[in-house]
């Protein structure tokens, strides 16, 4: 009998050691699209022995999943870095980084240094960058000059140009009207006075509109057609386009691309701290970085990652930003209760005719 239950218990602790070691061996990532690419992460676990779970997502379901669960069920996760601190202040879903175990030397300090400014709660890091996009202008040079948010409502290229009517177009048309949404963050109502005159020209604005459109699909196929010769977009799908039609660009408004930087963050209970901090260390290395450039079609947060990145995807990067970062709006964190002014203004739009 007493055997017998030795050899129960003994069962039970060689149970627990296998699970605990099969636990160390895994790492679980809630990431977007293609941020893990296979090959990365085939190269990844030969070296390491640690096995890549990953589950696609986007900011509002990894902040949802984190929040059911207390902060559990992934041991990595990848929020913009304006969707952190928030997140946590209501939620308390993350745990702090240990900045010594971060690359913090091959980051690109100003895009560092915008994450830190964004993910810093209390003194502690919450957030470390992976890599980041711009959002600007789309334009097909042979038809159409355009050098600024506000030329996609010029009566010249009515039923020609294009735009999406989210957050992002409120925040554009603000930059350009000449004013700083981001600088009235700390005064709500002088922000919704300015959303609201920003909606009320998006509004005679859109009936100038030939598409308004919601996925990236949509514009791609307009712009290829010729019916849109111009409109608000993201770089990546501009590169795209460009390779395949040369007169096809990405235009730097004159009032500043808008700038987002995706991250990794530790949710409050993963179970695999160490593997998260090897993964970011190992994509953080600068040939390793451009793969995951060539299959994001962004570039990463990493510094020395340019020599190992295809030529031409270079070029367009460099004709992309011809001021540098400097010209780049980064997204600060959105205060409570502007998203739900933002929220109104939209709807205004959308039911404009």
């Amino acid at each position: 009998m007493i055997i017998r239950r030795l050899f129960t218990i003994l069962t039970a602790l060689l149970v627990c050691v296998t699970a605990d070691a099969a636990a160390t061996r895994r790492l679980r990532i809630l990431t977007w699209q293609d941020y893990v690419p296979a090959d990365v992460a085939a190269d990844f676990e030969k070296e390491t022995g640690i096995h890549l779970e990953v589950t696609l997502s986007n900011n509002e379901d990894i902040i949802a999943r984190l929040r059911a669960s207390g902060g559990s069920g992934f041991d990595l996760v990848q929020p913009s870095h304006d969707r952190v601190a928030g997140a946590q202040q209501a939620y308390h879903i993350y745990r702090p980084f240990d900045e010594s175990r971060l690359p913090t030397g091959r980051y690109i300090p100003q895009l560092f240094d915008s994450v830190r400014r964004n993910t810093t709660l209390n003194g502690r890091l919450y957030g470390t960058p992976y890599l980041y996009g711009i959002e600007g202008l789309v334009v097909d040079t042979h038809r159409a000059h355009v050098t600024d948010y506000g030329d996609l409502c010029r009566a010249d290229l009515a039923g020609k140009t294009a735009m999406r009517i989210r957050r992002n177009t409120l925040i554009a048309f603000s930059f350009a009207s000449g004013k700083d949404p981001f600088a009235l963050y700390g005064d709500p109502k002088a922000y919704a006075q300015l959303i609201d005159e920003v909606a009320d020209r998006l509004v005679e604005c859109k009936r100038n509109l030939g598409l308004v459109f919601d996925n990236q699909n949509q514009i791609v196929d307009a712009i290829k057609s010729g019916r849109i010769v111009a409109a608000m977009f993201w770089d990546a799908p501009v590169w795209e386009l460009n390779r395949q039609v040369p007169a096809v660009r990405y235009v730097e408004p004159a009032s500043g691309s808008l700038g987002w930087i995706m991250t990794f963050a530790l949710p409050l209970h993963g179970e695999n701290e160490d593997a998260a901090y090897e993964w970011i260390q190992y994509t953080s290395r600068p040939e390793v970085a451009a793969r995951i450039t060539k299959s994001v079609g962004n570039f990463t947060a990493y510094s020395g990652t340019l020599k190992y990145v295809n030529a031409r995807l270079k070029t367009q990067l460099f004709l992309s930003l011809p001021r540098g970062f400097n010209s780049v709006h980064w997204y600060p964190n959105v205060p409570a209760g502007y998203e739900d002014m933002e929220a109104k203004a939209l709807a205004r739009i959308r039911a404009a005719h």
